[in-house]
């Protein structure tokens, strides 16, 4: 039994997880419930469908998720191969065809000797052997119960209520200040300091703006524990200045006086790279939190390393329940991998079962590989998921914040993030060396 593995779910997260295993040897049993069983949001009988989009994000170093995509591909990514092979012309983008891409993944499992598939829904996590738990965002009812159980009651969400995040080096350090209320703890917040005009040209932009259409598996039920920050604003002119915005116990040093509202961003990271929107929860479209979050003095140029979610989606409280190799605490046996980890995004999603495949392999056939940190963007995913010091875990996409900072100051943004991203395939190059001489010892 220790030889083989049970994978539960052929998404991008869990094909990607079977294929690293299958590929050193290991025999992989694959659950999935479609053609059998469709959640609402899926259509296609085939694995790894894209439901939201045709498009893996860019594929330039300078940006993150290019840079995530570079490393996969050193490491012998299967989706990143079948996206290759179904790429369509998107500028510096990567996107597929989607029928296409699906059936080249599937062919791939289906074929491949090592790997069995069984088309049926696991309601049930195995008691012995090692199991992946890939299961997405849209986890089955009868499978969340027991990953609840699994994981205890007050660790596993329903929905992302996720507040946007800005990097702190983008914020306006002239506007801003630093300052908690009435002088109690110390400089925990950074203030950003709003007139009367201001705050009112801010609230008439953000009630007008436009929201995510919610999709018919998704009802206000999603909302209730944590309102829209558009919703509240829609109760009233002042409705904002005795909630999040409100400007008591804090004088702006720029003015010696309390301002009219005041946006309070909150550190996200230990390094203080990132910074939330306290009290932001939006549900409005990407595009118009851009514009509309913008107009807040001291953001006019602000960096948003992920915008506002309300949506329905199943994840677990990652930092409390995997270590950095995806694996539970508490049991050993048992890997998570996809967007139910707290990653968010295709990339990012297959960017977890590929590790999780890797470190499981490694596990069961005892060849020591080290565990990858946060120099390259497949580590920093690993650490912000088993390390977030947040109370308040929430999904992310991969960005340049939660990779380690170069030593040296480079200014110009494109020319540090592409020598970052050098610093990082250096790294993975090696950690592929080590991987290799792992392997040899395996044969």
């Amino acid at each position: 039994m220790k030889n083989s593995v049970t994978v539960i779910g052929a998404g991008l997260a869990g094909c990607e997880a079977a294929y690293q295993m299958a590929k050193r040897g290991i025999k992989v049993t694959l659950y999935e419930m479609k053609p059998e069983k469709k959640s609402d949001a899926h259509h296609l009988d085939g694995f790894a469908e894209l439901v939201c989009s045709n498009s893996l994000k860019s594929d330039r170093l300078e940006n993150a998720a290019g840079l995530l995509k570079a490393e996969m591909r050193i490491l012998d990514s299967l989706v990143l191969k079948a996206a290759d092979e179904t790429a369509v012309p998107a500028g510096g983008a990567l996107a597929v065809d989607r029928l296409k891409f699906s059936e080249a993944v599937t062919t791939a499992i289906a074929s491949d000797p090592n790997i069995t598939v069984i088309n049926q829904e696991m309601t049930d996590v195995p008691d012995d052997g090692i199991t992946v738990i890939a299961t997405g965002p849209l986890t089955s009812d009868s499978l969340s119960d027991t990953i609840r159980k699994l994981v205890g009651q007050d660790h596993l969400s329903f929905y992302d209520a996720a507040a946007p995040i800005v990097t702190k080096d983008s914020i306006d350090m002239d506007v801003a200040f630093f300052a908690s209320r009435y002088d109690k703890g110390g400089d925990d917040y950074l203030n950003c300091p709003m007139n009367k005009d201001e705050y009112t040209a801010f609230y008439q932009a953000l009630v007008g703006a436009e929201t995510v259409p919610l999709k018919s598996f998704e009802n206000q039920t999603v909302f209730e524990a944590c309102m829209p920050v558009e919703t509240l604003a829609r109760r009233g002119l002042d409705t904002l200045l005795f909630g999040p915005l409100k400007p008591v116990g804090l004088t702006d040093p720029g003015t010696g006086r309390r301002p009219h509202a005041v946006v309070q961003l909150r550190k996200e990271d230990a390094e203080g790279s990132m910074y939330n929107l306290v009290g932001f929860q939006t549900n409005l479209k990407h595009g118009e939190q851009k514009r509309v979050f913008s107009m807040i003095p001291g953001l006019q140029n602000a960096e948003f390393v992920r915008l506002g979610v309300m949506h329905r989606n199943t994840f677990i409280n990652s930092p409390k329940i995997l270590d950095e190799r995806f694996r539970m605490k508490a049991h050993p046996n048992i890997y998570f991998a996809g967007q139910i980890t707290g990653v968010e995004g295709y990339v990012e999603s297959a960017a977890s079962g590929l590790m999780a495949g890797m470190y499981a392999w490694s596990d069961i056939t005892g060849n020591t590989i080290m565990s990858l940190d946060n120099t390259c963007a497949l580590g920093a995913l690993s650490q912000y998921v088993s390390q977030s010091l947040t109370n308040s875990f929430q999904p992310m996409h991969v960005n340049f914040a939660i990779i380690n900072a170069l030593n040296e100051r480079i200014k110009q943004k494109q020319a540090r993030n592409l020598k970052v991203s050098e610093r990082a395939l250096a790294y993975i190059e090696d950690f592929k060396r080590g991987l290799n001489a792992a392997e040899a010892e395996n044969v």
